[in-house]
């Protein structure tokens, strides 16, 4: 299969392209150059034929969606940067996806649309976001809007995964305990079961498990065989 993997200068992105390597052929592509051993095209993800170019061929379409911290912290508006990347980029990435007949696309959104529901709560993946007016939550709230209509449509198949707070295991070991940690290797095999199995338009909630974790995630463990093996740091 071929799978494009956006945001190529991330960490996710990174160890995302090693694994699925190992079944896949891998492209990657970001809004700024990078180095990598991989096939790489530096696209702006722009409303033109250079987009459709660059998904040409794919099966599937990861969209990591993580802005580069160095663009957004150049742009005059960091947060106008945001929205536009997660709603503009992300419906040009679908509308060439579609037209060019990829199959599946996977759109990464958080779990922090539920930062405001009581933290006692178990929420599951039918419950309604209420997206604080952080930038980022919002951008990516929108996100999921502008997938879920070209799933609506039956242009192409989309899978949304929200992902808790992403987290090695030498981070956790310094930081504060964080309910909705998400240990990077698990993000990976979630990311790694999305692509085995598509869905019309299927939404999961992605985090570790530990004691104190938030999230119900038998939905994935179900669809996506999510296995998480994030161990929490004894401190």
């Amino acid at each position: 299969m071929n799978v494009l993997i956006t945001s190529a200068s991330s960490e996710l992105a990174r160890r995302l392209a090693e694994a699925a390597s190992e079944s896949h052929t891998v492209r990657l592509t970001e809004l700024q150059p990078v180095n990598t051993i991989f096939d790489f095209v530096q696209s702006a993800l722009g409303h033109d034929e250079s987009t459709n170019e660059l998904v040409k061929g794919m099966d599937t379409i990861v969209h990591i969606a993580e802005t580069p911290p160095e663009l957004k912290a150049k742009s005059d508006e960091p947060e106008n940067f945001e929205i536009d990347y997660q709603t503009r980029c992300t419906y040009n990435l679908l509308m060439a996806a579609s037209a060019e007949g990829v199959q599946h696309f996977i759109y990464a959104s958080t779990l922090r649309l539920f930062e405001q529901h009581g933290k006692d709560w178990t929420v599951k993946e039918n419950w309604r976001p209420r997206p604080s007016i952080d930038g980022l939550v919002l951008a990516k709230h929108l996100g999921e809007f502008t997938c879920r209509e070209f799933a609506r449509e039956r242009k192409i198949s989309v899978t949304c995964l929200r992902l808790g707070a992403i987290i090695t295991a030498e981070e956790a070991a310094k930081a504060e305990s964080n309910s909705m940690w998400l240990g990077i290797n698990d993000a990976v095999a979630a990311f790694q079961g999305a692509i085995d199995a598509p869905s019309r338009w299927g939404i999961f909630h992605i985090q570790s498990e530990f004691p104190g974790s938030r999230f119900a995630i038998n939905k994935a463990k179900g669809h996506l065989k999510f296995d998480p093996q994030f161990v929490l740091p004894i401190k």
